[in-house]
């Protein structure tokens, strides 16, 4: 009767783990499938937020750049004749403008317009200049009438003349070498190397109070020389 009670009791006792391990197993993988799915579902919405973001910035900054650049068109093309503007996608060349000037010039000269100018006849006024600063042109003046030019101008006649000793110098020193004179031709090297880099000092000096557009190259060994061996 014992044996009997022992045995069904550990039959219903291994009934009851396997039920229990049945049930709570899919339970758990359920469980762990819906966590899984939150968190990615959550991350994919995190990721959109960011790239939408993104997308309406860089479309904002499109925006601004697109108005900016239209602005800058505008107000270059009131710059420019009537007859090159609204030309937004032709190419506005410096000849293109030169070419309506000119048009213009002989239009005005067909018409007249240039017959009965003031001061006809009569030599210009060169005391004053309209397109100058007015002080420049004030300081322009004392100079001319004490018989003093600027310092620009008065630098660019010393580098000339410089230039221009320079060069017979060097001519004369490559003759030599042509002769035979080696060594004398090496003294004349060191020499004129010096003067030209004292040449080059004062191009640069030149450069920095020339007006703009007048700047001038300095002169390089190498390229003079290769002019005598031509």
């Amino acid at each position: 009767m014992a044996t009997r009670l022992a045995r069904k009791l550990t039959s219903s006792s291994s009934l009851i783990t396997i039920s229990t391990a049945d049930i709570s197993s899919p339970l758990v993988n359920h469980g762990g499938s819906r966590l899984s799915w939150a968190f990615s579902s959550s991350s994919s919405s995190s990721s959109t937020a960011t790239t939408s973001s993104n997308s309406s910035s860089s479309k904002r900054e499109k925006k601004i750049t697109d108005r900016l650049s239209a602005v800058i068109d505008a107000v270059n093309d009131r710059k420019l004749p009537p007859e090159l503007r609204g030309q937004r996608n032709a190419v506005r060349s410096e000849t293109n403008i030169i070419n309506v000037v000119e048009q213009r010039i002989w239009h005005s000269m067909e018409e007249g317009q240039f017959e009965n100018l003031p001061r006809k006849g009569k030599p210009l006024d060169l005391n004053t200049n309209p397109h100058a600063d007015p002080a420049e042109d004030i300081l322009y003046r004392i100079l001319s009438k004490n018989g003093r030019a600027p310092e620009w101008v008065e630098l660019n006649k010393e580098i000339r003349s410089k230039v221009s000793d320079w060069r017979i110098a060097l001519k004369k020193a490559w003759t030599s070498k042509c002769n035979g004179h080696h060594e004398k031709w090496v003294e004349c090297c060191e020499a004129l190397k010096m003067q030209l880099r004292e040449i080059s000092d004062k191009v640069f000096r030149y450069n920095l109070i020339v007006p703009f557009g007048s700047q001038m190259f300095g002169l390089k060994w190498e390229k003079e020389v290769a002019r005598l061996e031509e």
